[in-house]
């Protein structure tokens, strides 16, 4: 029997026993699907992680205060050890490209009747440029407004829709934060969601120097963000910033840092490293199913050689050789395992974007998470099919004419 006869075989003998034959390969389809939705969406966690840090800036420090030696604690208990001086010191390193401190505060925006509770950010004017914000109308502010402190702003496009209800451009108009009036001069391009999932669009941002003089009343600043020249100059900009710092707030060799310093490409390849790991934990739970599908394959084939016990027989008594026999019966329980293994394929492109759309995750369909899925079911076939198919290839042909 060549292969083309033993593949008609095969598939007659699935459409003969469909119930069977489902029920069989169900293992199989559950297996695949499964193995399927947890890479994709697996593998879109991580591009979306990815992005997210990647519009951050992955030439990026994030320079943070500490306990230690030096620290000022500030009115809520927090350990302040960072300050404007620091950021401009910083900026002076030869390998920096830019420095951007940060202060946030809880303020209630108003305009006209309409309030909200927002964040405000002090910041520099090379803040956009650090972590990649493009301003949709007006401009953002300048180092000379930083310089004077000036009582201008630019705002998030969620505080401009809840500020400005009625499609009126923010631009131009006066707000007031904490009852202190500002002047609108620019508003953000939408960014979305943030590491956390919090609204990055819902943000005021001011001069630091205002915010310092008109909320805080303090010189510390609460993050350093520093911008270097290129990702391949961001390791010695560590160090160079560390070394910096130390110096500037006087520790001795045996003081620890009294700041912490976040690099953003490490914590990408950390991000990265975590979510693929889960994302194989996960595929290899799901590819459970494929092994119990297996099983239930080989149980199936053992039926179906005990019923055909006879048919071996008659076969090899016209001259089928165990070689035929035993193809005949691996192909058989390859088509199952494979006609399973595209079902479930199927299944899990569909519960993939099904589960993109009702929940919200992305999911990244991968060519090699399908080639893998389908690969494994027909390995699964072979191995589980071997052990009937040489059953029925080592039957005595006298014995099987006679079984009734």
């Amino acid at each position: 029997m060549n292969l083309r006869a033993a593949l008609a075989v095969a598939w007659r003998g699935l459409l003969a026993n469909k119930m069977r034959s489902l029920l069989t390969m169900l293992g199989i389809i559950i297996g695949v699907a499964a193995v399927i939705v947890m890479i994709s969406i697996g593998q879109g966690a991580t591009a979306q992680v990815t992005e997210r840090i990647a519009r951050m800036g992955s030439n990026l420090l994030l320079v943070r205060p500490g306990t230690g030696f030096g620290a000022v604690r500030g009115a809520a208990g927090t350990v302040n050890t960072l300050t404007l001086d620091d950021a401009t010191a910083i900026a002076s390193l030869p390998l920096v490209q830019n420095v951007a401190p940060e202060i946030n505060q809880q303020v209630t925006a108003a305009a006209g009747s309409q309030t909200w509770t927002t964040t405000v950010k002090g910041t520099s004017a090379s803040y956009p440029e650090i972590r990649n914000l493009p301003v949709a109308a007006g401009s953002f502010f300048t180092a000379e407004d930083v310089a004077q402190a000036a009582l201008v702003a630019v705002l998030g496009p969620t505080v401009e829709a809840n500020l400005f209800p009625n499609g009126t451009s923010a631009v131009g108009q006066t707000i007031t934060l904490n009852n202190l009036r500002f002047t609108v001069i620019g508003v953000l391009a939408p960014q979305g969601s943030g590491m956390g999932g919090a609204d990055q669009d819902d943000m005021v941002y001011i001069p630091v120097t205002t915010a310092q003089r008109r909320f805080t009343g303090r010189h510390n600043v609460q993050v350093i963000n520093v911008q270097a020249r290129d990702a391949e100059s961001l390791n010695t900009v560590q160090d160079e910033v560390a070394a910096l710092l130390r110096l500037r707030h006087h520790l001795s060799p045996q003081q620890a840092d009294d700041f912490t310093i976040q690099n953003m490409t490490a914590i990408m390849e950390t991000v990265a490293d975590t979510t693929k790991t889960m994302t194989l934990l996960l595929a290899s739970v799901a590819a459970v199913s494929l092994l119990v599908g297996g099983i239930g394959i080989m149980n199936i084939m053992l039926v179906s050689v005990t019923e055909r016990t006879r048919e071996i027989g008659i076969r090899m008594a016209v001259g089928a050789t165990s070689g035929a026999i035993l193809t005949q019966f691996l192909i058989e329980a390859l088509v199952l395992s494979l006609a399973g293994g595209v079902i479930g394929m199927l299944a899990g492109l569909t519960g993939s974007r099904l589960v993109s759309v009702l929940a919200g995750w992305p999911a990244v369909i991968a060519p090699a998470s399908i080639l893998l899925a389908i690969g494994f079911s027909a390995m699964v076939g072979i191995f589980f099919g071997y052990y009937p198919a040489r059953k029925a290839a080592t039957a005595n042909p006298i014995e099987a004419l006679r079984y009734e």
